[in-house]
């Protein structure tokens, strides 16, 4: 992540002073939650004593070390562990939205946001892994952000069943601790099932959280951590959302997670990065620019457009007003786009002249081949005069159209790395 900019449009969107302000507060959080370096300064290797966090363990002590990583971090989090460990590294499954060149594992380019049969593939060979590991072995388990989907091992469903039912999930709004919950309870590997097919090898994870409050038990749906979910609570979801009838399946059979501690006590997760790193340098650089810094949360939920309305009424002159989090998008139309770039769109409206809002997902796909959307007075004035109409696109769920035409989108390419969604409103000093 070395380029001067982050955003390869930023030659054409960074045209006021307001906008390259608000470029530079992002750019300065996405580099804080950068993998490869986040994996460098929490694991360490000094002879034969790997550290990661405040744990340490010993590899005197194991036979072999394997690494699997999952989520649209493993692979960046991968190449920096094979710089640290490399041959200590016995072999290893990566499976990411994207495939790279390792030495010491393969990777796997999976799907997201939905599972698929390539994801159902790729997981059989982890789950092949896992099952040959003993107790004198070391798993590695790097766990990111789209891990729930990309990991994938059904319990007694279809994968096209899988699918719908996480497609009528998402199109209903449901939150990401309510969609995780279900896949817990849908799949032989999330909610601790990672752990019991690996037993009795130790497991050191590490978390790159996704998830609005850091909850790291609902980071890729929980492989290493005991759940305290319950199949009873999965059924409580399907029913509020109609999942069953609206997918047209007769029954959904749940499974219960594993809940015996003493399967846990060889475990360890820790904590690499989440969004809280990066609102922190955001906060930092929005006030070196000349700013008043406002965390207004790091765990912003809700309806996209809406909170987006909201963020750009609250914003006080000379103010930077910052978030992070996953707010939802209640899918009514067919149109495109995520809910970084509704939470824009649906600013627009209430935006101030000498106001901008922005939204941003860190791992650089919000649901589209853009990261997200801005909106200002200049915005609002060219979607003006091409007689664009916000509230036609928000209805569609077509905001991804809407920014295309304006040039308002955020384009980074994907990122390799996931904490959540960054947001911010400003309103000139």
């Amino acid at each position: 992540m070395s380029a001067k900019h982050l955003f390869k449009n930023y030659s054409s969107i960074a045209t006021t002073g307001l906008r390259r302000d608000a470029l530079a507060i992002v750019e300065a959080g996405l580099r804080a939650v950068e993998t490869q370096a986040a994996v460098h300064q929490a694991v360490s290797l000094k002879k034969d004593v790997l550290k990661m966090g405040d744990k340490t363990f010993s590899l005197k002590s194991y036979r072999r070390v394997f690494v699997v990583g999952i989520g649209k971090a493993a692979l960046e989090a991968a190449k920096a562990l094979e710089e640290i460990l490399g041959d200590r590294i016995q072999d290893g499954i990566v499976l990411d939205v994207k495939q790279g060149k390792l030495k010491r594992m393969k990777s796997i380019a999976g799907t997201h946001p939905f599972p698929s049969y390539e994801n159902i593939r790729a997981t059989g060979e982890i789950v092949g892994l896992l099952k040959a590991v003993d107790s004198q072995d070391l798993v590695i388990a790097i766990i990111s952000g789209g891990g729930s989907a990309l990991l994938c091992w059904p319990h007694q469903l279809e994968c096209g069943d899988l699918t719908a039912m996480t497609r009528v999930l998402m199109q209903k709004g449901a939150t990401i601790h309510e969609m995780n919950t279900v896949r817990k309870h849908t799949s032989d590997i999330q909610g601790g099932q990672f752990v019991r097919l690996a037993y009795p090898a130790t497991i050191a994870g590490l978390i790159f959280s996704d998830v609005p409050g850091d909850e790291l038990s609902l980071v890729a749906s929980g492989p290493t951590f005991l759940d305290t979910s319950t199949a009873k609570d999965a059924k409580r979801i399907l029913e509020k959302y109609h999942v069953l009838s609206m997918c047209k399946l007769p029954e959904c059979h749940l499974v219960e997670t594993p809940k015996d501690p003493s399967l846990f006590t060889h475990v360890t997760n820790r904590s690499v990065v989440s969004n809280a790193h990066a609102t922190a340098a955001m906060m930092k650089q929005a006030k070196t620019l000349g700013y008043k810094p406002v965390l207004y949360s790091n765990k912003l939920e809700g309806e996209a457009h809406e909170k987006g309305k909201m963020f750009a009424g609250l914003v006080k002159p000379g103010e930077v007003l910052i978030a992070g989090g996953e707010t939802t998008v209640h899918v009514r139309g067919k149109g495109n786009g995520g809910r970084n770039q509704e939470f824009a769109l649906g600013a627009l409206g209430s935006i101030g002249e000498d106001a901008l809002v922005l939204s941003c997902a860190s791992d650089g796909i919000d649901h589209s081949s853009v990261a997200g959307a801005f909106v200002d007075v200049n915005v609002r004035a060219k979607a003006k005069i091409l007689g664009l109409k916000p509230e036609t696109y928000l209805a569609k769920n077509n905001s991804y159209n809407f920014f295309q035409k304006t040039k308002s989108y955020l384009d980074t390419g994907v990122m390799g790395m996931n904490v959540s969604d960054l947001m911010l409103a400003m309103r000139v000093r």
